[in-house]
């Protein structure tokens, strides 16, 4: 197993780490390069139909890190390393395709992304910070990505809003996440999170308005505002929303499995049971669920 070794007292150790390392990566890149000579599938490719791929990738990445312990470990670490080994293959199979073409190779992909990393990290690697703000914080982080897309020309071009940037496809929860970083960035955000949890209240209250006009238009967009409020308050807490619903999700799927079993073994289904009754069965599968977490821990 390759690692980088950071003890100054072993260089060896880390030259023959960084070396197994690369020649791993450049095998992967020779194996998809001959692939896309050789294999009929891999061959017809394009960059849009990688498209479905990258996305499927990524989130089975997702559902294998909602299973992980905080330090990484847990029953699906030896699936945490496969998953992240497709969608590394999708950089890859992208990379290769763009370097067929002339453009770039996944070489240039990973020089482009270090030299990102150092530029934007000058209290680390060295550089110039950027008057009136701290490096490491939020506000220079968005302060030099703003200095970058200037230095390239972006937005005198295409980025006019301090809201750009955010791409459209992101999953929405996390869409609103950025796009409140961003406002957070040129000082338009609650200074703390009672703000937040004010407007959230307004904005149940307009959602209650709306249901009582019996205008559905209306109720879907003040639902939206309430969603992007609580969206808000997870920010301000550094919680990640589309996490929090993703636990929120697995509980649930858990609870209702177990009054599904509870109503199998009594010869019922759920439709075939009363809501007072399927409250009841609920609550005795979180507390089968309490006290199954209780005695692991």
């Amino acid at each position: 197993m390759g690692f980088f070794m950071t003890d100054p007292s072993e260089p060896k150790r880390a030259d023959a780490a960084r070396r197994s390392i690369a020649d791993d990566v450049l095998t992967l890149v020779d194996t998809m390069s001959r692939l896309r000579r050789e294999c009929p599938w891999d061959r017809e490719q394009t960059i849009k139909t990688l498209r479905p791929y990258l996305l499927e990738e990524a989130h089975e990445v997702l559902d294998v890190l909602d299973a992980l312990d905080e330090d990484g470990g847990g029953a699906r670490a030896a699936e945490h390393r496969e998953e992240l080994g497709d969608l590394l293959l999708q950089i890859v199979f992208q990379s290769e395709i763009q370097r067929e073409a002339g453009r770039f190779d996944v070489g240039d992909v990973a020089r482009a992304i270090d030299d990102k990393l150092k530029r934007r990290h000058p209290h680390i690697f060295g550089g110039a910070g950027i008057e009136g703000t701290t490096p490491g914080s939020q506000n220079f982080w968005e302060a030099i990505k703003r200095q970058e897309r200037a230095a390239l020309g972006k937005d005198a071009i295409k980025k006019s809003s301090a809201l750009d940037g955010v791409p459209k496809h992101l999953p929405a929860l996390l869409r609103a996440y950025r796009t409140g970083e961003k406002a957070r960035g040129v000082g338009f955000d609650w200074p703390d999170h009672n703000g937040v949890v004010a407007k959230i209240e307004e904005e149940l209250l307009e959602v209650k308005m709306a249901i009582a006009s019996g205008d559905k238009e209306a109720i879907a967009s003040e639902v939206g505002d309430l969603l992007y409020a609580v969206t808000n308050l997870s920010r301000h807490f550094e919680l990640d929303p589309e996490a929090s619903l993703r636990q929120t999700i697995g509980r649930f799927e858990a609870r209702f499995r177990i009054v599904e079993e509870l109503l199998a073994a009594e010869g019922k289904t759920p439709e075939q049971t009363s809501l007072d009754e399927l409250e009841d069965r609920w609550q005795q599968a979180k507390r089968r669920l309490k006290g199954e977490a209780s005695s692991s821990s």
